[in-house]
């Protein structure tokens, strides 16, 4: 599984969804990128994942305590 952290400036990074693989993971993060700001930051998309977030991180392994299971795997631009 791949996990996807989104993070604002001064805050810890937060699980925000999870992917069944890379390729769909960075394929969602290009459509809900409407600025790239350099190094995984950007404005992001409204109803994305990442809406409320200004940079973006990925991972094999989870990084935080929080649960899976809480967030959306596999998100897609219809989900919106």
């Amino acid at each position: 599984m791949y996990y996807l952290y989104g993070s604002k400036k001064g805050a810890e990074h937060r699980l925000v969804a999870t992917f069944g693989s890379e390729q769909q993971l960075l394929a969602y993060v290009r459509w809900a990128t409407l600025k790239d700001l350099g190094e995984h930051s950007g404005k992001f998309e409204q109803g994305s994942a990442l809406a409320s977030y200004s940079a973006w991180e990925h991972s094999t392994e989870p990084q935080t305590d929080e649960d899976a299971s809480g967030v959306v795997h596999n998100p897609t631009p219809s989900m919106l």
